[in-house]
């Protein structure tokens, strides 16, 4: 019987494991640079495994960007794939392509309790959407819906390009500078890794402060060090996603929970606790008792997106 293989791939790193028995086995991170194509990455992957070319039937690739047709061009790095030729270079007998969050989103239904930290407290309704949203190296949101008899349905789409929601005077002030140096300002402008530096430099401008850090990683290693104006971009940052967050909730009746994922959070995860995320999400004028009661976990699972990938696997070709 051959194997199957799932592959979650970003813009910096692709992350490949066999799929078996309904687990992830012999998970690899690989550099997309590394490699000028994700057959070539793969074929170094089954490599490793000492597993010929034919040794896997069907594999699932998690994507990031719309998927249609026999070409995809991956959106935030070089890789290009045909279904086809992948297929024949790799001797696969099935691929399936899925977006990044729809796989995102599917991986939230194998999440352990560890998996987990609870933002705001409440009761998921279970057959009512979810909402899955992550800031990483852009802004992922998908829905997850419940089908029943553990089957479950993750809807792509394209929510970190929505416009950035602003609510006082002080996120106007911001904005304003934001939108002078970019245009157009997307949730995906701020509630991303290029994002913090972005709004550092807003603060500084607005608060006539000298900028003197540049990146996502100094950012929050100053905010964690209790520098004032790093700790300002994350209190932003997380009202912000509160802010987005809920606009998603109260388009799609999201009262299955939200679930944030990625890459940014987790790494000033107390810090996002005690902000003013919570706030954000329900200050919804007079639909803020909508928001109450719908409860928002941070998941700190290592490769839920993998995992999803195989839930897609599972259900596409059990």
């Amino acid at each position: 019987m051959k194997l199957a293989l799932v592959g979650d791939i970003g813009g910096t790193n692709a992350r490949f494991a066999l799929w078996e028995n309904d687990q992830l086995r012999a998970i690899s991170v690989l550099a997309t640079a590394d490699f000028a194509c994700p057959e070539d990455a793969i074929a170094l992957y089954l490599q490793g495994l000492d597993l010929p070319l034919g040794a896997v039937g069907a594999v699932c690739l998690s994507v990031a960007g719309p998927v249609s047709g026999d070409e995809f061009r991956f959106t935030n790095n070089h890789w290009r794939l045909s279904r086809s030729a992948f297929c024949q270079t790799l001797q696969v007998d099935n691929l399936l392509l899925i977006n990044d969050f729809s796989a995102m989103a599917l991986g939230m239904t194998r999440l352990q309790p560890g998996d987990v930290r609870q933002v705001c407290a409440g009761l998921a309704e279970p057959t009512r959407p979810a909402v899955v949203i992550g800031p990483g190296t852009g802004l992922g949101v998908g829905t997850l819906l419940n089908l029943g008899e553990a089957q479950w349905r993750a809807l792509p789409g394209e929510g970190g390009h929505v416009d950035l929601p602003m609510s006082t005077p002080r996120e106007v002030q911001l904005w304003q500078h934001i939108y002078n140096e970019i245009g157009h300002v997307s949730a995906e402008s701020v509630l991303s890794g290029s994002g913090l530096p972005r709004v550092y430099r807003a603060i500084c401008a607005v608060d006539g402060h000298t900028p003197v850090l540049d990146t996502d990683r100094a950012i929050t290693a100053a905010a964690l060090a209790g520098d004032p104006i790093a700790l300002q971009v994350i209190e932003h940052f997380s009202c912000w996603l509160g802010r987005v967050a809920g606009n998603n909730v109260l388009t799609l009746g999201g009262r299955g929970g939200v679930y944030i994922v990625g890459g940014v959070v987790p790494r000033f995860a107390d810090l996002f606790l005690a902000s003013g995320f919570a706030h954000s999400f329900a200050d919804k004028g007079c639909m803020s008792d909508y928001l109450k009661g719908i409860p928002v976990w941070l998941v700190t699972a290592p490769y839920p997106g993998l995992m999803g990938a195989g839930v897609a696997l599972q259900q596409a070709f059990a």
